[in-house]
């Protein structure tokens, strides 16, 4: 008898007991299994984002300044003088500008000698395209133009000549020419281009001793005579409006401007007779220059600047050129418009208008912050100040400009003309645009940033150090002006060099409180009371402006806007470093916890 076998359950397990029952029907959950950790949960994207950002703006704050720099520092660099002849005969001699590439027209083709044009459809075919070369060939009160398009299928002949000379005068810009003659009182004394360019040398200097010192006697002691005339004048007059016509002190002013007027008049003829012999004597030299179209014209040694002929230089003798243009474009006013000469009046009133505005501004912008951090209360009030102080710097600058005109011009100055200046009416002081009113527009523009960076340099300070003053008995103001200021004062400096940064370069609000495309006065003279802070300045953005948008030859202003440019930047950097060689000497002095 068989015995059947019967196979016993298995007994379930811990791991068993521990599983969730399952559904009749319905199949077992397959355990889940991690994946590899994304790369967007790692950091990686976000690292190169970044990382490609802070390239991108490298690369372009890199190109701004590189194109500036070589812009700026090549546009006094003396180039070689190139004569060009053209099929029509014409010759052209001027200095190479800039080149570039184009595709002639049919128009043009048209005009064109058959085996010219044939060979330029030819090129055209080829997908070939035709250079041109700009020459600045000068010498507009012949030509009436300063510059001159030349392309390569119209030019029969080029050539450097030997004796191209470059003169640039006071008045009708360059002038590009050979030298065939010099004269003494009218005789001509030389007429070979060595000879002729030796006696010049020989004259020149002296020629242009003999100018400045003319200007200045035309600029200082006349101008000086005339502000000591104009002030007895005035003086005169008032003396009139607050005493009456026949007043004893009306009839004793109006007596010592009459005096100050016969010694003034005395004077003018003493200096004019000096005027008139230095001319005089300036007035016996001249230049006689050829130019390549064959046309000859004298030019007066006093009106040359500086000459030099072009193709004969060494590299010394460009070295010494270039450094000549840049000694008159630092040290010199603004002749032809302003596209040529220098522009130290720009950089006076630059540099003038931006330490005043620093003056201004930062002790208005510390106490305002001290105030907000250390005294106020937290409140509805102080958070709607914060707000408005923080809307203020998104303000559009044009609209500083606009309130500045509107309040510290007509306002504030036509106030102050009618209490002090009363005399001088209708013709205004201070109710125009000037110094003063530009550096206060400015400092209002600016007053965020102040106050802004004083208050994070406050917080800075630790809360410890104001416990322990006040716990050795020290007042509020005692606390802030001992502990508190000292070592806030670095953050401070930051935000002074934030403000003085902007306000330099600001342009819009200073078209309408002062800058002033030329100022024959600067707002410092010898005259009491030196600084003249209701007067006119020019600016070096304003200047820029004015070369890249109202100059009447674009052309021969572009290299001076990037001249002037890099003059600004430079002049921005150098006031920013000296203010952070004072920050890090207050940082070495308060090393602990700075902002």
């Amino acid at each position: 008898m068989g015995t059947a076998s019967t196979q016993l359950p298995e007994r379930p397990t811990a791991h068993d007991a521990a599983k969730p029952p399952q559904r009749a029907g319905r199949p077992a959950k397959r355990a889940r299994t991690r994946g590899p950790a994304s790369l967007l949960a790692q950091g990686q994207p976000m690292i190169w984002l970044t990382g490609s950002s802070l390239a991108v703006c490298l690369v372009m704050i890199t190109g701004l300044m590189g194109l500036v720099v070589v812009q700026g520092f090549r546009t006094f660099w003396p180039g070689p003088l190139i004569q060009v002849e053209t099929a029509d005969g014409a010759v052209h001699l001027g200095e190479l500008a800039r080149t570039n590439e184009f595709r002639p027209g049919p128009d043009v083709l048209e005009s064109l000698p058959a085996d010219v044009r044939a060979r330029l459809e030819a090129d055209a075919g080829r997908g070939e395209l035709v250079r041109r070369r700009l020459l600045r060939t000068g010498n507009y009160d012949i030509s009436g133009e300063h510059f001159t398009w030349v392309s390569d299928y119209e030019i029969r002949a080029e050539s450097q000549p030997e004796w191209a000379v470059v003169l640039e005068r006071l008045t009708w810009g360059r002038f590009y020419g050979e030298p065939i003659g010099f004269s003494i009182d009218g005789e001509r004394v030389a007429s070979e281009p060595q000879a002729v360019w030796d006696l010049f040398q020989q004259h020149h200097g002296t020629v242009r001793e003999r100018w400045n010192e003319r200007r200045d006697l035309e600029v200082h002691e006349i101008g000086a005579l005339s502000y000591r005339q104009e002030q007895a004048r005035l003086r005169a007059r008032q003396a009139v409006l607050d005493s009456g016509m026949g007043s004893a002190a009306a009839q004793r002013a109006e007596q010592r401007f009459r005096d100050v007027e016969a010694a003034a008049q005395a004077e003018f003829e003493r200096i004019g007779t000096e005027i008139a012999a230095l001319n005089a004597e300036n007035a016996r030299f001249a230049l006689t220059m050829r130019t390549a179209s064959g046309q000859e014209q004298n030019v007066a040694l006093a009106d040359i600047v500086i000459a030099y002929p072009a193709n004969q230089l060494s590299l010394a003798d460009r070295l010494a050129v270039y450094g000549e243009r840049w000694w008159e474009y630092l040290t010199h006013a603004p002749r032809e418009a302003n596209s040529e000469g220098g522009v130290f009046p720009a950089i006076f009133g630059t540099v003038m208008m931006t330490l005043i505005m620093t003056l201004l501004v930062v002790p208005f912008g510390v106490l305002a912050a001290l105030y907000l951090r250390e005294y106020a209360k937290a409140g509805p009030m102080i958070s709607a100040v914060r707000i408005a102080v923080n809307n203020l710097a998104g303000v559009p600058s044009i609209v500083f400009g606009v309130f500045g005109l509107g309040f510290f011009c007509y306002f504030v100055g036509g106030s102050i003309d009618s209490l002090f200046f009363s005399s001088k009416l209708p013709s205004p002081t201070f109710g125009t645009g000037g110094i003063l009113w530009a550096s206060l527009t400015l400092a209002l523009l600016t007053l965020p940033v102040v106050i802004v960076a004083t208050e994070e340099a406050l917080a800075a300070v630790p809360r410890s150090m104001r416990e322990g003053s006040y716990a050795c008995g020290a007042s509020t103001w005692q606390t802030i002006r001992r502990i508190v200021l000292p070592r806030a004062m670095p953050g401070i400096m930051t935000g002074a060099i934030l403000a003085m940064a902007r306000g330099a370069g600001e342009v819009a609000p200073l078209m309408l409180v002062g800058a002033v495309k030329l100022a024959p006065e600067l707002p410092f003279d010898g005259n009491f009371p030196f600084f003249h802070l209701e007067r006119s300045f020019m600016h070096l953005g304003f200047h820029i402006y004015d070369l890249g948008f109202q100059s009447q030859n674009s052309e021969a202003a572009k290299p001076m806007v990037f001249t002037t440019t890099l003059l600004l930047i430079l002049i921005i950097a150098f006031l920013n470093l000296a203010a952070v060689n004072l920050r890090s000497r207050l940082r070495r002095r308060f090393v602990a916890n700075q902002f």
